[in-house]
């Protein structure tokens, strides 16, 4: 049984996308259903809000970078947001902080998308 979720939020024309529990193998069609979901709905501009995300393993973190360019390809971006330290660990050892925005809070996040004017 999965303890993994995830919620959909809005701030502005930014869609924020909560994510609890353990992000694995079982559960990435989840996430990669909830990005496309956004995608499929013209929101390009996503945050992932990392704060209840508990693990991440390599297919978790394979849904970010298959969607990205597409996102990018729309004049979007896919930014992330709040991760526990354990976590951002496994961010950082991957090298992700050199592909994708990690903020400490949502709040920067959002301010990233409306300095760049991708937040109306």
């Amino acid at each position: 049984m999965s303890n993994f979720s995830v919620t959909f939020r809005e701030s502005g024309s930014v869609q924020i996308l909560e994510l609890h529990g353990d992000l694995d193998a079982h559960t990435a069609p989840d996430f990669e259903a909830a990005i496309r979901k956004c995608i499929d709905d013209n929101h390009h501009r996503i945050i992932v809000d990392g704060a209840h995300l508990e693990y991440i393993s390599s297919a978790g973190l394979g849904v970010f970078m298959a969607f990205v360019e597409e996102v990018r390809e729309h004049e979007g971006d896919i930014k992330i947001s709040s991760l526990q330290p354990r976590v951002f660990n496994v961010f950082d050892l991957l090298g992700f902080p050199v592909l994708f925005d990690i903020f400490d809070t949502e709040a920067d996040a959002v301010s990233k998308f409306a300095a760049s004017g991708d937040a109306a």
